[in-house]
């Protein structure tokens, strides 16, 4: 399984997980398989709240799931519409958050209880 995560700087499974999908500078993909990592610049990042495209910030490259810290209502409804399952991460490094994944520790994102915006301050569940 290739799983997802946001990322602030690229330090493949030490990377820390970034808190939002949409405005990430990149992704580390892992496969939960082999450990192997894939690093994608976000082709997507720089959007007006709300309009992120976030398949197309995965520059085509095909993934099963997703962790991340804190996700919009719309990223998650298009991410779970082309067949994704978004989780909510811990803070930490990928290799934990890869860790409390395969562990079935990590809860999935449903849409109460997402992000009402960037900041923290705007119904953020995380």
């Amino acid at each position: 399984m290739k799983v997802c995560f946001p990322v602030q700087e690229n330090h493949g499974l030490e990377s820390q997980v970034y808190g939002h999908f949409g405005s990430a500078p990149g992704f580390v993909v892992v496969d939960t398989v082999t450990s192997e990592t894939t690093s994608i610049n976000n082709s997507d990042r720089i959007h007006e709240h709300g309009a992120c495209n976030p398949v197309a910030g995965l520059n085509g490259h095909q993934v099963d799931a997703v962790v991340v810290g804190g996700i919009g209502g719309g990223a998650l409804h298009k991410l779970n519409g082309a067949g994704l399952r978004v989780f909510q991460a811990r803070e930490g490094t990928v290799a934990e958050n890869v860790a409390l994944f395969k562990a079935h520790e990590l809860p999935e994102y449903t849409p109460g209880h997402t992000c009402g915006g960037h900041g923290h301050s705007d119904g953020c569940s995380h």
